[in-house]
């Protein structure tokens, strides 16, 4: 990961990851679509075979996401009682937008730490 011997300055891995950039150089993309990942940066040529965020991205969604979702579902019960059409309407949309776009940026974030803090599979000793 870190073993290459081109130098470039330290990027910041949550701006990086934000904006899906390369973790190496800050101005590669990193995804190809929406949350698939390129097979290297076109402007650095890190190869990016090393990073793999598992379900941690998944997991932070779902927390920060189902956090915003229901507390905005339960207030407005409290404080309106709409019909139940309303919520379905606005908390429908509103958990499959917050959703893409939190992943994507949380998966972002965590390659890019990953990168930063040369990351490895775990390995038992011989």
């Amino acid at each position: 990961m870190n073993e290459d011997s081109a130098q470039f300055p330290p990027v910041d891995p949550v701006k990086t990851g934000i904006k899906g950039c390369c973790p190496r150089c800050g101005h590669g993309q990193l995804f190809d679509g929406v949350l698939g990942l390129k097979p290297n940066c076109a402007a650095c040529g890190l190869d990016y075979s090393f990073a793999d965020a598992g379900d941690g991205p998944a997991v932070f969604v779902i927390l920060i996401v189902g956090f915003i979702v229901i507390g905005s579902v339960l207030w407005l019960q409290i404080n309106y009682a709409p019909p139940i059409w309303v919520h379905i309407l606005l908390f429908g949309p509103l958990t499959i937008i917050l959703s893409l776009l939190a992943l994507r940026w949380c998966k972002g974030i965590l390659i890019a730490m990953q990168y930063r803090h040369n990351a490895r599979e775990g390995r038992l000793s011989d």
